[in-house]
Order: structure tokens, then C-alpha cells, then sequence
């Protein structure tokens, strides 16, 4: 699915605002249950996991990241994203934020992801192949050999304590609300 670029820098730009909205639309909707907070874990969990381990990986306009997850996805840490939502819908028990987290995803983060590739594309030659032989975002898994190792020094220095933070908070409010 292609966007037209002037949609997708408006929505590269509202993307954080973006965030709040649904956030707040979170909070006053959900009807999370201690069963249904269980049932999420394993969603937003592999999420969590998916994000760190791209981190790792990731030096951001400095090289383009081919290993662990990124050999197996183009965009794992969006993939990893789309878990962690997956299993905040499934704890807050509401099929209206189902349905406004999907769209959400449809006309936010596509459009996202296909400006992040152009400018990749002017910034690695390579992406080319690369983005021959790996999915953009359902991924293809396959053993690597040889490659790039994880490393705390790129996990920190991408911030992913933030996306941690988040999780963090948006637990925080299932479980008040599932106890209230």
C-alpha cells in the first residue's frame, strides 16, 4: 500500500499526538479483567522482547541494521509495537479500541514506514537487496549465520526504556482499573 507523500508527512508529524489521543481513548474505554490482563501478557510481552532485541541491532542512520530481528523483518520494532497494542486490546476487553488501534496502525504507521524506507533507500544503497530478500513486516524466519551481536550500548542509546516506560504505564492502568 502506497500513501501519497504529502499525507504521510502530515501523519509522520501527528503520529505523537497521535498517541495521546488514543491513550486517552484507552483509559476512558477499557473494561480490563484480572483474567483478561493475564490472557494479554504473552501479546505484549513478545512485543517487548521484539522492540529490545531490534534495539540492540539498530544503529540509526549510521549503518543498515540486517541482523537479529532485522533479518528476519524490515521493521521489527514497529512489528514489536503492534504486539505490545495487540495485547493492550486484548486486556482492556473493548472491540471499539480493537477497531480504532487497527486503523490506527492502517493510517499512521504504514505511511510511517514507507517514508522511513525512502529514506533509507537514499541513505544505504544496499536497502535495495536488503529489501528484496526481507519482508517489510510479517516476518520470514530464518537462521542467520555470522552476524552482528546485540549490544546494550545501541539499546540505550535508542531510548527503548521509553517504550518500556509506556508499557509499564499502560499496565499500571489496566491493573488500576481491573481492581477499581
Amino acid at each position: 500500500m502506497t500513501f501519497p507523500k504529502p499525507y504521510a508527512d502530515f501523519v509522520q508529524r501527528f503520529r505523537v499526538p497521535g498517541g495521546f489521543l488514543l491513550l486517552g481513548a484507552f483509559v476512558w474505554l477499557s473494561q480490563p479483567t484480572w483474567l483478561s490482563i493475564a490472557a494479554s501478557a504473552p501479546a505484549w510481552l513478545a512485543g517487548m522482547w521484539l522492540r529490545a532485541w531490534a534495539a540492540g541491532h539498530l544503529a540509526k542512520n549510521e549503518q543498515l541494521a540486517q541482523s537479529g530481528p532485522y533479518a528476519q523483518t524490515r521493521n521489527p520494532l514497529y512489528l514489536g509495537s503492534l504486539l505490545v497494542t495487540a495485547g493492550v486490546v486484548i486486556a482492556s476487553r473493548h472491540a471499539g479500541l480493537a477497531a480504532l488501534f487497527a486503523g490506527a496502525f492502517v493510517l499512521i504507521y504504514l505511511p510511517v514506514i514507507q517514508l522511513e524506507e525512502e529514506h533509507l533507500r537514499k541513505l544505504f544503497p544496499e536497502y535495495a537487496g536488503y529489501a528484496k530478500r526481507v519482508p517489510s513486516l510479517w516476518p520470514r524466519w530464518r537462521r542467520e549465520r555470522g552476524r552482528a551481536r546485540f549490544q546494550w550500548a545501541l539499546y540505550r542509546k535508542n531510548k527503548e526504556w521509553k517504550a518500556v516506560s509506556g508499557m509499564l504505564f499502560a499496565f499500571v492502568l489496566l491493573v488500576v482499573k481491573a481492581a477499581w
